[in-house]
Formats: structure tokens, sequence, C-alpha cells
């Protein structure tokens, strides 16, 4: 039986982009373009039953680009799905959402900018995390300790550079600049650098930073069987449902329930 979760961050985001439009929106792909709901892959390719979720002692806030939501292989949809604790806003110019103010003002969180240094004045790019958001082991109780908030800019590359310049609230936090010891494996889209990761990939360096390590592992894989069953899909090939790729993430479900 196909698993149903309640609408998550970023699938919130897209309902109400969706509503905000003028006209109906149809992605390509299926039978008049129907795709799940859930994972927004054609049906025939659905991805739900293999959704796994980890708990974090990080969080992820998503600024996403305007159409980023419509996307079907926009992977912080992905982020969403494994992280519960993700937010999404829309970017834009004009207007700051009162609720990102809110959650980059909450105390429990130490915001993070994830971007890279080379771009940024050195006194604010650092590349660990602070001490005082490290993850609460036996010798600590934690009390005191802020949790990590990576702030990711999801979007094409030149849509992430004027996003990071052209909001000045951001100014106040650090920039996490990571140094990838691994070329991005995402193809769904082009990239003129092989280091430029996509937004998933972002995310899993940056909770393997913060500690969760198996919040990590979770989102590599599951980007791996994602853009599987997304190129699948696109070149209408059925889903290898027992082959390595998939036998390594059903291991992680097992492992994690």
């Amino acid at each position: 039986m196909k698993p149903t979760y309640p609408p998550h961050a970023v699938s919130r985001l897209r309902s109400a982009r969706l509503l905000r439009s003028t006209r109906p929106f149809l992605a390509r792909g299926g039978p008049k373009g129907e795709r799940c709901g859930g994972c927004r892959l054609i049906l025939s390719h659905c991805l739900c039953t293999l959704r796994p979720v980890v708990h974090t002692h990080a969080g992820v806030c998503l600024l996403m680009a305007e159409h980023e939501t419509l996307k079907p292989s926009n992977t912080g949809w992905l982020i969403a799905d494994v992280v519960p604790d993700t937010m999404a806003f829309g970017w834009a110019r004009t207007e700051v959402d009162p609720a990102l103010l809110a959650v980059l003002a909450d105390p429990q969180w130490q915001p993070y900018v994830v971007f890279p240094g080379e771009f940024v004045t050195p006194e604010r790019v650092i590349t660990e995390l602070l001490p005082a958001t490290t993850q609460p082991t036996s010798a600590t109780s934690g009390a005191g300790n802020k949790r990590p908030l990576f702030i990711l800019l999801d979007a094409t590359w030149p849509e992430a550079r004027k996003i990071f310049k052209k909001s000045p609230y951001l100014t106040q936090f650090p920039v996490l600049s990571l140094l990838p010891e691994q070329l991005s494996r995402y193809r769904l889209r082009r990239s003129r650098r092989d280091d430029h990761l996509c937004t998933s990939e972002v995310a899993a360096i940056c909770l393997g930073l913060a500690g969760d390590h198996a919040a990590a592992q979770a989102l590599e894989m599951y980007l791996d069987v994602f853009t599987d069953h997304y190129l699948r899909a696109k070149q209408q090939l059925k889903v290898e449902w027992e082959d390595e790729l998939h036998a390594k993430l059903l291991d992680l479900l097992a492992s994690t329930t």
C-alpha cells in the first residue's frame, strides 16, 4: 500500500505557487501529464514507498526561486521528504515573508548561509560549524546549544547569486563555504562546472557536518534512486526494483524503522 504523508514545506509552497498561476501548470510526462502528488514522478515510476524520514539535530531553510517548486526535477523537495525540520520560502526581491524573518530570529537556531566562499568577503566565511551548534553528546546535555539551520538558496546559479546579493537580512549570518571532495553526481540538469552541487547534495554535506550522518546517508541514497526513476521515466524504461541501488535504500529503510 502506498504510504501517505502530510504536505511538507516545499509541497505547501508549490500549492501556493499554483494558486497564483494565471493558467494551469502541466508537467511533461505520462498520460495527460499525470504525476504522483507525493513524489512528482509519473505514476508508473512513483517513489513514495521508498521515502526515508530521518529526524535530525539540524534544520534546513530553503529560499526558493520563483519557478523551482514547479520543476519535477527540483531536489529541494527531496530534502523536505527526508528531513522533517525543513522550512521553505519563496524569494522575492521587493518583499520578505514575515514567517522567514521569524524563523531566522528564533533563538533555537543558529543560521548559516551556505554559499561559495570565493564570492564572499573573507571575514564572513567559515568552513566548519560554530562550537555552539555541535550535536549534543553524553558529555553535554546540549543546554544552551543552538541547532544549526542551513539556509540553502534553491535556484539556478545566476538566480542564487542574485538572491545572495539582494537579501540584506542574510548579511548578519556566517557564510558556510563547503569544500566537497566529490564531484556532483546529479544528472537531471546540466551545470557549467562539475563542482556545482545540486541542492540535495549540498544539504547532505551540511547534515554530515552537523553530525546527522544517518540523514545525510539517507538523502544521498534517496537522490540516487530519485534520479534513476526520473531518467527511466523520461526514457520510457521500466524501474529495476530489485537492482543494487534499490536494495541499498531498502536496507537503510529497514534499519531506520
